[in-house]
């Protein structure tokens, strides 16, 4: 990602960078909820939040932005002792971001940004550099170097969200080094390989105790994660019902599905980019393609009916799941727009969030 010109010129910027301070947060955004189903004491919620950099700011300013999406659904009177809310994919990723001087949120690209991380950071740096064997070792070793910290901060956001609310919450998901559980807490290594791994905290505010790891990085993520196999893949005992996790492009495989048999609800914290695909045609598979999807598939359907044909809309009725939702991350982060609108699918059929300019909520009503 990086070329060693841009990381001798980082380098050379590391006071100027340190000098700034962070930004404050943006305003909020309006937040638009959607219900589907028979009201009853069981929901699925899927949130689609608009992020901007400045909610990484710190630990506070980002739980306070998912605050609102949870305090937005309190007052809708929809959450209840056992909703399961779904946050989406690399929500968290970006803690990498967290409490770094005002360079890092003024860059206009990602690229600017992890330059100016970097330049904030040389020595940590060029240790994790040593330590990272990826392909695009600069951006491996970003996120090396910035693990336990990064761990910390999303343990903590989530883990009070969840506590404050009453409820179980899918905490999108995150790349770290190393993650495991350890007696309660979401810990790392720096030898150990990244991942995208997503966590589930329960009512009281404690983490379950495994991680679910994403099974088919795309290309984007190739460079610097590693891919997780399916043994030992969890399924997690919730107060809604046995609740399975498949971290966006691994719910478009069948494989991952025959894992998590005897799952009753299914989440899917998902990530999409560039803005505006959605209604684009679908490419294709960026990951091995099954062999019960057609190819002639591609080019035909636009993104979004894809998403509505061949992830998890396309294949619950072939799990052991009665429901489940996908949730997308909004916004635009360093110039990077994101796309996607949630989506609810059940017996009685698939159910789309209304696609706005703000945050969007939709909320399954789960019976039986």
């Amino acid at each position: 990602m990086f070329t060693a010109c841009i990381i001798i010129a980082a380098l050379a910027g590391w006071s100027f960078w340190r000098a700034l301070p962070a930004p404050a947060a943006p305003l909020a955004d309006p937040i638009v909820i959607t219900q589907t189903g028979s009201v009853s004491g069981t929901n699925l919620i899927a949130i689609d939040p608009v992020m901007r950099t400045e909610d990484y700011a710190s630990t506070g300013a980002f739980t306070a932005r998912l605050a609102d999406y949870l305090e937005a659904a309190r007052e809708a009177g929809v959450l209840t002792p056992r909703t399961v809310a779904v946050f989406p994919e690399h929500v968290g990723t970006w803690l990498v971001a967290t409490d770094a001087p005002r360079g890092v949120y003024r860059a206009a690209s990602v690229e600017g940004a992890m330059t100016a991380l970097i330049a904030a950071n040389p020595l940590p740096f060029a240790g994790s550099v040593l330590a990272s064997p990826e392909a695009d070792r600069a951006a491996a070793a970003v996120f090396r170097m910035r693990s336990a910290d990064m761990a910390e901060r999303y343990q903590a956001a989530f883990s009070a969200l969840a506590e404050d609310y009453g409820i179980t919450l899918v905490a999108g998901s995150v790349v770290l080094a190393g993650a495991r559980i350890e007696d309660g807490r979401i810990v790392t290594a720096n030898d150990g390989p990244l991942e995208n791994v997503s966590a589930v905290f329960a009512p009281d505010g404690s983490v379950h105790g495994a991680l679910v790891r994403k099974v088919y990085p795309i290309p984007s993520e190739a460079g610097f994660t590693a891919a997780a196999t399916l043994e030992d893949y969890p399924v997690f005992n919730t107060p809604a019902g046995r609740l399975g996790v498949l971290i966006c492009a691994d719910s478009w495989h069948p494989d991952v599905y025959a894992a998590l048999e005897g799952a009753d609800l299914l989440a899917v914290p998902a990530f999409l980019q560039p803005g505006g695909v959605w209604d684009q045609p679908w490419g294709g598979y960026v990951t091995p393609w099954p062999d019960d999807v057609p190819r002639e598939d591609a080019g035909r359907l636009s993104e979004g009916e894809a998403w509505q044909t061949h992830a998890l809309a396309g294949r619950l009725q072939d799990s052991s799941a009665r429901a489940g939702v996908t949730a997308f991350l909004g916004g635009s982060l360093w110039g990077m727009e994101s796309d996607g609108a949630a989506i609810a699918v059940d017996a009685d059929g698939v159910h789309a969030a209304r696609r706005t300019t703000g945050g969007e909520i939709l909320v399954m009503w789960v019976s039986g």
